[in-house]
């Protein structure tokens, strides 16, 4: 039977590796960082980590998905500030003195404050937004003519689908300089119209129970609010209309509305109601000038 080797464990070099100074002190002391340091800061986090993703799984457990996201959103940032307050008191405890490493690192914290104002802007402002509670996620929002729908909100940035299913990054900061139209911060529902005209001389009461027709029978439109009709104007050429409804999804807002374009069409031909189109009379005047040469000839 082979021997069993029993090998001393030599604890003077685990002393040595979990002492040994990442950052030295320096001859007169002060901040120094040991590898023991570094391990405890690690394993702080690691238990954070798991801490903080047990709380998101049982808070949102029963949540559907928009709250969610939602939800999600705005525990990230409650992420970093835990982690920060983690790394503070794990160094503060461990006999690191931060005053002085912060004092020594002022200079380089004002050059960095410069560099990136743009970052530290976005950030701000991204933290702001989760505060207020402007923009969340799910939000259908426009901006600068762009609409889309809110699927990411991070610390520098938010992204949004837009109806063409492309991802458009805004940085946060425009949030607090540029107007924002949120079509769903109060309720998901928005009113929408579709305007047309139609000839002068047309039946308008039969022109209102066709707009109405139409949309009460369209997929998408809501049954409640009902939709109505408004005569707008006298046109140029035509009478001027406007059906108004509701939808509950304001990003398909596009696809209702050319399907309701093409009922109303449909049911206008078959109601002999004519949707005109400017027209303009062109009316030629012919003069006829006397003939210069042959008005010489009689002078002489």
């Amino acid at each position: 039977m082979a021997p069993i080797l029993i090998m001393d464990i030599d604890w003077d070099k685990i002393a040595e590796f979990f002492t040994y100074e990442i950052i030295p002190s320096g001859e007169k002391g002060g901040f120094h960082f040991d590898t023991w340091m570094l391990l405890l800061a690690v394993l702080a986090i690691l238990i954070t980590t798991l801490i903080l993703r047990g709380i998101r799984k049982v808070v949102t457990r029963k949540m559907d998905a928009p709250n969610r996201l939602k939800f999600e959103s705005v525990f990230k940032f409650f992420n970093y500030i835990v982690y920060i307050i983690v790394i503070i008191t794990v160094l503060n405890s461990s006999g690191v003195q931060l005053t002085g490493l912060l004092t020594a690192s002022a200079a380089l914290f004002v050059g960095l404050g410069f560099a990136l104002q743009d970052l530290f802007k976005d950030i701000i402002a991204g933290i702001t937004i989760l505060t207020d509670r402007s923009v969340l996620v799910n939000d259908v929002i426009e901006m600068n003519g762009k609409i889309g729908r809110v699927f990411e909100v991070k610390l520098r940035s938010t992204r949004i689908v837009t109806r063409d299913d492309k991802i458009l990054i805004i940085p946060n900061h425009l949030f607090m300089s540029e107007s924002v139209y949120n079509y769903t911060q109060n309720h998901p529902k928005t009113r929408e119209f579709v305007q047309v005209g139609v000839a002068y001389g047309s039946d308008t009461e039969l022109v209102e129970k066709i707009l109405v027709k139409c949309a009460t029978e369209q997929k998408g439109i809501l049954k409640s609010p009902e939709p109505f009709v408004m005569f707008n104007d006298f046109g140029d050429s035509s009478l001027n209309f406007g059906i108004y409804f509701f939808i509950r999804d304001p990003f398909t807002d596009p696809r209702i509305k050319s399907a309701l374009r093409f009922a109303i069409d449909k049911a206008f031909r078959e109601n002999e109601i004519r949707i005109p189109f400017p027209q303009r009379d062109l009316h030629i005047i012919s003069r006829s000038f006397p003939d210069i040469e042959s008005d010489k000839t009689s002078d002489d």
